[in-house]
């Protein structure tokens, strides 16, 4: 095989490597993906997709091929605990308690009101072959599966990287400016001496994915559903099922379960035993089901030291791995490769220099952190509702019994026990309701300007979000009218392929110091100037009361829609201005 010059080596082709391609794709970027396995996950993995990453796929051109096969908003409302989904006995089949989740239900509005997107539900398993079709028509002759790398250096000119074909045996060298390690951590961060810092080894989690009809025992509106029982005694053990599709509601035919397993118990890898626990779990003792596949994967909440060595950057799972709660595993992937690209497109186009590159671990290595605590803080959370409940490791099973008919009793004391119950209960909102935390966070340092304004608050349990266009976080939705239809302020940035400065009604003289700036640096900078009756309408206000300047200010947003500088009035000298800006976040 012939030795392949490209700008962008990808390594990995899971939802961060194919997000990696199609975004670089669609910004005009040559690449090239390997990856090991012969075809996309097997595995269901993750399969909650928030607010954010539709925003991001949106913005790209996916969102809406996920919105045709995902699960319906009216499908993944309400998450709810139970102790079992069949039985007959006095304690079988209760609810505990139900919670909206997702922006579900009651929260549907506020989330509306939010973003241009909802959040989806899909899983991996199909997700990445969406994916996949996606990348391969964008880029079809860069997409290589069965594909392995041994080896790779770099120096001052790129990564040259040595690839072996598993279908032919035959190996050739591939030299890439830059390198994006999307390998889930296997190969190149090791590599790279990149350590993961954090808890490991906490917990042999079994998670089974099988067909079966619950139709009987399944809620239309319920995507999650935990056990939680005398016999199972904690929620981890008694064990989490969400519903797989690809019929979505009750009459989803796919499920998978999640449960734990201490790490030194010898029947943790004892697959002869998965089908009877289940029946065991679900009190279905009759149930027929076909296991698709058991996977077995350790609790863990680590951090890459690093994100960026040299020419190669990590991300998604080869920068963080944490538990599944909240979700955050895929999300924060995908996000980082939005962050990611455009600079990556930026500095190979001559539009930034180098050094924008180095933004990306300052940007996104405190979001990946952030994600790890919570994703930990949320698993073991689970544990507060067992206390909550009254279930504690190790009494006796008729202790355990008595707590369950105490909890469900028509007594004072039963009326006592679920009004604790749901005050403990309702702290998960950390996990089901984490709208802040999922749209909320910012970019404190990085290819920015800050204006010494403070923060804005933040809610502590991650559900009430705080809009703002501080420089930093990511800008106010509004929709806004233009050519007599509604578009989001999203879309001011279209896919990713400029960046704009948003001015009021006096912003004449920014209009003008942007045509200075686009000469001067020769990038695209486009206006957009919001005003009650055009070229951008805020007939409603909207906008208005977001915005944060007045009507002879400017924001600044970034290809990726987060907020690269602000003046919240006008400027003496505007051109100087945002040659400075632009000399900032640009590295120039």
């Amino acid at each position: 095989m012939h030795d392949i010059t490209v700008p962008v080596l990808i390594v990995g082709g899971g939802g961060c490597g194919l997000s990696s391609s199609i975004f670089l794709s669609e910004l005009g970027v040559e690449h090239h993906l390997v990856e090991r396995h012969s075809g996309t996950s097997h595995l269901p993995k993750a399969h909650y997709l928030n607010q954010r990453t539709m925003e991001v796929l949106r913005q790209y051109g996916v969102a809406d091929s996920i919105y045709e096969v995902g699960t319906k908003p009216k499908n993944m409302g309400k998450t709810r605990w139970v102790t079992s989904l069949g039985g007959d006995g006095e304690l079988d089949g209760r609810t505990l308690f139900s919670m909206e989740s997702f922006g579900g239900g009651s929260l549907e509005a506020k989330y509306a009101v939010d973003s241009p997107c909802p959040s989806s539900n899909y899983p991996q398993i199909r997700l990445e072959p969406l994916l996949r079709e996606h990348a391969e028509r964008r880029a079809p002759t860069s997409i290589h599966f069965n594909r392995e790398l041994l080896t790779f250096e770099q120096d001052d000119d790129g990564v040259h990287a040595l690839i072996k074909d598993l279908d032919t045996q035959e190996t050739y060298t591939v030299h890439a400016k830059y390198l994006i390690a999307a390998d889930g951590g296997k190969t190149v961060g090791n590599a790279l001496g990149v350590k993961m810092e954090g808890p490991s080894g906490l917990l042999d989690m079994v998670s089974t994915h099988f067909t079966a009809d619950l139709s009987q025992y399944w809620e239309d509106d319920v995507l999650i559903t935990w056990l939680l029982n005398p016999e199972g005694a904690g929620s981890w053990a008694s064990g989490a099922m969400a519903a797989m599709g690809p019929t979505w509601g009750k009459n989803s035919e796919e499920f998978v379960l999640h449960f734990t397993f201490r790490p030194d118990d010898p029947a943790r890898f004892d697959e002869e035993a998965i089908v009877p626990r289940l029946r065991e779990l679900l009190k279905l003792p009759d149930l027929e089901l076909e296991v698709r596949h058991v996977s077995h994967w350790i609790l863990e909440g680590v951090l890459a030291d690093k994100y960026q060595v040299g020419r190669v950057f990590l991300a998604g799972d080869a920068a963080h791995r944490h538990p599944p709660t909240t979700g955050l595993g895929l999300n924060t992937a995908i996000q980082d490769a939005h962050n990611l690209a455009w600079k990556l497109a930026a500095v190979l186009r001559d539009d930034a220099a180098p050094a924008l590159l180095d933004t990306y671990e300052a940007e996104r290595r405190v979001v990946g952190m952030r994600n790890v605590d919570w994703a930990m803080f949320t698993f073991l959370n689970h544990l507060v509702i067992d206390s909550g409940i009254g279930v504690i490791p190790g009494q006796p099973l008729e202790a355990q019994i008595q707590v369950f008919r105490d909890y469900f009793s028509d007594t004072p004391m039963g009326e006592t026990r679920r009004a604790r119950a749901a005050e403990v209960i309702n702290t998960q909102r950390t996990e089901f309701q984490a709208h802040d935390l999922e749209i909320g966070f910012s970019y404190p340092n990085g290819a920015l300007v800050p204006d010494g304004s403070e923060a804005p608050p933040r809610d502590p349990l991650g559900s009430v979000y705080f809009p703002t266009t501080r420089p930093g976080h990511r800008l106010p939705h509004a929709w806004i009218g233009h050519s007599e239809e509604q578009i989001s302020t999203h879309d001011l940035t279209e896919n990713c392929a400029c960046f704009v400065l948003i001015v009021g009604s006096e912003g004449e003289a920014w209009a003008t110091a942007a045509a200075v700036v686009e000469e001067k640096f020769g990038i695209r900078l486009k206006i957009a100037q919001i005003t009650e009756s055009g070229p951008f309408t805020d007939s409603q206000g909207t906008w208005a009361a977001l915005r944060q300047i007045d009507d002879s200010g400017a924001i600044l947003v970034r290809p990726d829609n987060h907020v690269a500088w602000r003046s919240t009035s006008g400027n003496a000298d505007p051109a100087g201005e945002l040659t400075r800006v632009f000399g900032t976040v640009l590295a120039r």
